[in-house]
């Protein structure tokens, strides 16, 4: 029978972010499909849109826009999805859909299937590049900002081996971490995307993405009902897939900063009950001992307004200044306590995969 990673209840509080689910097809059974809840993202160009603004062209419209670049991963006998993100062929998908397999086969929305080969892929961040035999696949547009909680968003894969399927929803939360994972791996450091767009075995490397069409997530991860969940699905945001696919193409290896901390958007209520004096930041929710941001001083309730010379207002902000550091070198940190001004050093970590 189907087998998916799932989140199972116990483990569901211990993992880290990334893990999702494959379904392995049976003998005379319809394709079956891998499962989760991913995202990525980088800038379309096309200018923003109110949340619940749906085209005029109607969302049938965005839909098949967006079919011929999702794909179906068939890796022996488990299928899950992956995404065209990039002109000559080249697919994200979740690692654990193409395992240690060196080439898989992709099932186009057309009906053509295609050998794909495995560039490279990280277990950690549970992304992989697939480089197509055929080079005319249309790459989607992708989105480098983070969709705002409310947002309605469409799940796009092959859940359970229903190829081309599409699912809806709306933005649960951002800035999530799977229970338990921060402070394990420098993944937990960039937050994933919360969504209860229906997200099944199958589903995994897929297009999470909005109403324009735009995919701002790679669907990666979801919690089974097991574990008391109503649709409670993962996805790694577009920006975080789109550099750690750089990384994998430049040199097959993930290398990121690590501070060892976990940040939220800062919202009005939070300032206020924190006397901070302003709703610009990023809000220190978790700290690992002995990390770079424990090191320098950091803790739990304070909220970071200055990284690496930039301002800090938002949590894309945040994440934007953290990718443009280099391991190893020292930057400066300002940040508010108790409404106080504070300025520090911070020298991040390197995790390479």
């Amino acid at each position: 029978m189907p087998t998916s990673r799932l989140l199972p209840p116990f483990v569901a509080v211990l993992l880290a972010a990334g893990l999702a689910g494959c379904t392995e097809q049976q003998p005379g059974d319809a394709p079956a499909g891998a499962g989760g809840a991913p995202a990525t993202a980088q800038g379309s160009g096309a200018p923003p849109q109110p949340a619940g603004a749906v085209p005029a062209s109607g969302l049938p419209a965005v839909v098949a826009r967006l079919q011929p670049s999702v794909v179906t991963v068939r890796s022996g006998q488990s299928l899950g999805s992956g995404v065209v993100f990039r002109a000559g062929g080249l697919v994200l998908t979740n690692e654990h859909v193409v395992g240690d397999r060196p080439e898989v086969e992709l099932a186009l929305a057309s009906g053509d299937r295609v050998a794909a080969k495995v560039v490279a892929a990280d277990a950690v961040t549970d992304l992989a590049v697939l480089r197509a035999d055929r080079t005319d696949l249309p790459p989607a547009p992708f989105r480098t900002d983070l969709p705002a909680p409310g947002e309605p968003v469409l799940a796009l894969g092959s859940p359970l081996g229903f190829l081309n399927s599409v699912t809806s929803g709306v933005v649960s939360g951002v800035g999530r971490e799977i229970p338990g994972s921060a402070g394990q791996s420098s993944a937990a450091m960039v937050d994933l995307i919360q969504t209860d767009a229906a997200i099944s075995p199958g589903n995994s490397g897929g297009a999470l993405a909005d109403i324009q069409g735009r995919v701002v997530g790679i669907n990666d991860a979801y919690l089974p009902p097991s574990t008391g969940a109503v649709s409670i699905g993962f996805a790694i945001p577009a920006a975080t897939a789109i550099d750690v696919a750089d990384d994998l193409l430049d040199d097959g290896k993930v290398t990121q900063p690590y501070l060892g901390v976990a940040v939220a958007r800062l919202t009005p209520e939070i300032a206020r009950s924190l006397r901070a004096g302003t709703d610009r930041g990023v809000l220190v929710r978790d700290v690992e001992a002995s990390a770079p941001a424990d090191r320098a001083g950091l803790r739990p309730g304070d909220i970071v307004t200055d990284l690496a010379g930039e301002r800090i207002g938002t949590l894309e902000e945040f994440l934007g200044a953290l990718r443009g550091v280099e391991p190893g070198d020292r930057v400066p940190l300002s940040y508010l306590r108790d409404g106080q001004a504070r300025q520090t050093t911070v020298t991040p970590t390197a995790v390479t995969r």
